[in-house]
């Protein structure tokens, strides 16, 4: 049963410049979403990490919510998108978690 308990913050990424004209990547992060966490499949799994991946978890979102993002923050913790896979009126967004960068 899908109960849109989790909420997710989808964040796209735009090329842009720093203060000094460098190139630069900056995150624009969307409004709410609401989603359904999916357990990740063993297959799945092996499949990524033999890409280089390690699938942290799946979440399932309404298609028109997802407008191509290259990340999202779940539970104050950035992951990127790796793969979507579209099902009819719902997307499955398989996301692996994203090292933070300071500086």
């Amino acid at each position: 049963m899908s109960r849109w308990s989790e909420v997710i913050n989808l964040v796209s990424i735009v090329k842009g410049e720093d203060k000094d004209g460098f190139p630069e990547n900056i995150e624009i992060t969307g409004g709410d979403v609401f989603a359904n966490e999916l357990p990740v499949n063993s297959s799945e799994f092996y499949q990524a990490s033999q890409a280089g991946y390690l699938i942290a978890v799946t979440f399932k979102i309404r298609s028109v919510d997802y407008q191509g993002e290259e990340s999202l923050i779940f539970e104050k913790e950035p992951y990127r998108i790796v793969r979507t896979y579209k099902k009819g009126e719902f997307i499955e967004l398989s996301c692996e978690k994203r090292a933070v960068e300071h500086g």
